[in-house]
């Protein structure tokens, strides 16, 4: 009986997290160089960090706030959290943006969403520093993805296109399909998959006879949020499936976008749920903080824009 081979996500972190912590003291190198003036507090184990602003504390807010900070520390860097109460005004928000974007230690900025209502997320979003903008949400990072030039691009569909890489799935020259089309996963995952030489069709909530669509796919990928949404009667053997749903069920599992039980059996890949696309993330926006902290100190090879950030 054919089964998929699984696209362990646990292991390419782990790989990930192994590349990264190697490449951070030499980057701290660069940085002392560059502020000779600065002294690190007796307190402070790392000399980088990532800061994480976050309007009010909620359950998910504060594991996600766990989670990074063990996955910074694994690798090297602070995480600095920026705790606001959920009803700050924008002036609050907007002031604690401009602190971070002008902090020479902070290399990089997550600005957590999705925001309370009365906040006007894309104001904030415009204010982050590009070049400090991990989430690859600035508008300067979205259009220079949409026009195939270097940038720092949404870590999720980063992590996505690395356990291609790392599983060697040929991307150039391949017809994926992309089912769903947010800003944060769907439509960022097909600008890279472009920028890798595929033919990508995107389908979305209003596609008709979604199934016609998938099938074709030699590389299928599904960020739609919905729960067994892709069966394996939906998807052409030897596919390549990368499934960025995270679902909970009435019994607390988390399952994801494809079922995963039939899609195995047609599927050549496929990424697990849980252990496939989301242990990657956290690695892809560390890794966005590191390629950050070289545009800052001019050793990337790309630019994003030519504006002065002083302090």
């Amino acid at each position: 009986m054919h089964t998929a081979i699984p696209m362990d996500g646990r292991k390419v972190a782990q790989a990930m997290k192994e590349e990264l912590a190697a490449e951070i003291g030499g980057l701290e190198q660069a940085w002392r160089a560059r502020h000779p003036w600065w002294k690190q507090g007796a307190d402070v184990e790392f000399l980088l960090s990532v800061a994480v602003i976050i309007l009010g504390e909620n359950p998910t807010s504060l594991s996600y706030v766990r989670i990074l900070t063990r996955s910074c520390a694994n690798v090297g860097l602070r995480c600095k959290v920026r705790w606001l109460p959920a009803d700050a005004p924008q002036e609050q928000l907007e002031h604690e943006i401009r602190q971070m974007n002008l902090a020479p230690d902070v290399i990089g900025i997550i600005l957590q969403t999705p925001l309370p209502p009365h906040i006007n997320t894309a104001q904030a979003v415009a204010l982050l520093r590009p070049d400090k903008d991990v989430d690859g949400l600035h508008p300067l990072n979205a259009g220079r993805l949409a026009w195939a030039l270097p940038c720092i691009s949404p870590a999720t569909p980063l992590g996505g296109i690395e356990v291609l890489r790392r599983y060697d799935v040929a991307i150039a020259g391949k017809h994926a399909v992309v089912v769903g089309r947010s800003n944060v996963v769907g439509r960022p995952m097909s600008l890279l998959l472009l920028a890798s030489n595929a033919t990508v069709t995107t389908c979305h909530s209003r596609t008709a006879d979604l199934g016609a669509y998938t099938r074709e796919a030699d590389i299928l990928v599904s960020a739609a949020g919905h729960p067994g949404l892709i069966t394996g009667a939906m998807i052409k053997p030897g596919a390549a499936v990368v499934d960025f749903g995270t679902n909970v069920t009435a019994e607390g599992n988390l399952i994801g976008d494809v079922e995963a039980e039939s899609a195995a059996q047609v599927a050549g890949y496929l990424t697990p749920v849980p252990g496939g696309t989301g242990p990657i993330t956290n690695m892809a926006l560390l890794r966005n903080a590191f390629t950050a902290a070289r545009l800052q100190l001019g050793l990337a090879d790309f630019v994003l824009d030519g504006t002065a950030h002083e302090l």
